[in-house]
């Protein structure tokens, strides 16, 4: 199956929110094919597309949407002659699943696994056992990773089959808990600048007849948040990544093929009331809710027991014109999560589940100071935030 043309997509009904390509499209399938196609039992090539490679490498550039991509080609040469087939590859988006957050894409990419089934469905969600919500990006406050997240890895699997498997990284990735449920197996290899990366990533992709590398870059995100997308400090980081990817390329070993990603999308969201919809002072949205979880873009909503039905209904009526709103069986039988939602994820996703659609967001500046100051957000299901690029260089 093809994967969709996305540069068709019309305008989004408001009534209806677009699911992402979970098992035809999407960061989950990626590693899978991939695998499958060095003989990984298991797995099946869902992006039948992508020809078979003894060697992959896969290049996570944090925050990097399709749609930055293709919107700032000037800045970045070598990815944007990927965008079209040359270099022996070819260019194209994939979706990132929801919400389009870095734990969540993280643990899709390295489980195989869409939101439902790994278990990480949101950037903070409501620990059932315990009822406090966990941020699952800085894994606070601290529960056990593997009873969180039990799957075994699709590196772990590869490096069992007898693959050659690696993760090519700041060292101060190397022990954390997010590390160890969606990016671990194989060996861990610890650089801080991103030339020795690019390097080490070429040089671990050569250490096997049957290789998978991952690495990864996130600045671009960083500069994102801090001071926007197309502002002049995340100009310049797009500019140095793309000169990562060519440097990457450049050194492939024979039978290799190079795959530049993103975990998601990012838009900007003015300084203005009506963008920034306060939680914190906003009367009818806090009413009947004992948590708010999710992020800006993406928000899990915890109703306060036998109060759920009247908080969809008050978050319907105040929001229903920016955002799609709804119930969390709601949301889970749409598919936003996955088609298959495990038991001890259920209560991790909100009773009420907000997805923005408009340039906007829910801040909470008293409970959240520091994110609901960024510029650049994401987390929801609109192209500019889901769509994130597959790019291709085979040697």
């Amino acid at each position: 199956m093809a994967l969709p043309s996305w540069d068709d997509v019309q305008p989004l009904a408001l009534d209806t929110a677009p699911v992402p390509a979970y098992g035809t499209g999407s960061l989950a399938d990626l590693l899978p094919t991939l695998v499958a196609h060095q003989g990984v039992d298991g797995f099946a090539p869902a992006i039948p597309e992508l020809a078979p490679a003894d060697r992959s490498c896969v290049f996570l550039i944090d925050g990097l949407g399709w749609e930055q991509l293709k919107a700032h080609q000037a800045e970045a040469p070598f990815m944007a002659s990927l965008l079209q087939s040359s270099r022996g590859g070819t260019g194209r988006p994939v979706t990132a699943g929801f919400p389009a957050t870095t734990a969540t894409s993280l643990a899709s990419v390295g489980t195989g696994l869409p939101p439902g089934s790994h278990g990480l469905p949101g950037y903070a969600v409501r620990n059932p056992a315990t009822g406090e919500l966990m941020n699952q990006l800085r894994w606070n406050p601290w529960t056990d990773p593997h009873a969180w997240q039990p799957y075994p890895t699709v590196f772990q699997r590869a490096h069992e089959a007898g693959v050659h498997t690696a993760q090519v990284s700041s060292p101060t990735f190397e022990h954390t808990p997010l590390t160890k449920v969606a990016l671990s197996g194989g060996t861990f290899r610890g650089r801080l600048s991103g030339e020795d990366r690019m390097d080490l990533a070429a040089k671990q992709l050569a250490a096997g007849d049957r290789s998978l590398v991952y690495t990864y870059y996130a600045e671009v995100d960083g500069k994102g948040h801090r001071f926007g997308v197309d502002s002049d400090a995340w100009r310049g980081q797009l500019m140095y990544v793309d000169r990562l990817v060519q440097r990457l390329a450049e050194q492939l070993p024979p039978r290799s093929a190079l795959y530049v990603t993103a975990d998601h999308g990012m838009i900007d969201i003015p300084f203005d009331d009506a963008s920034r919809i306060d939680f914190d002072e906003d009367w009818e949205l806090r009413a009947g809710v004992a948590s708010l979880g999710g992020e800006g873009r993406a928000r899990h909503v915890y109703a306060v027991p036998g109060a759920a039905n009247d908080v969809l209904t008050v978050w319907r009526e105040v929001l229903g014109e920016q955002f799609w709103v709804a119930g969390r069986d709601e949301a889970i039988a749409a598919g936003w999560f996955g088609p298959h939602i495990d038991q001890r994820v259920y209560e991790r996703i909100g009773d009420v589940v907000a997805a923005a659609h408009d340039d906007v967001a829910i801040i909470a500046s008293e409970r959240e100071p520091k994110e609901s100051a960024l510029v650049g957000m994401h987390g929801s299901m609109t192209p500019v935030e889901q769509l994130v690029p597959l790019l291709e260089v085979r040697s």
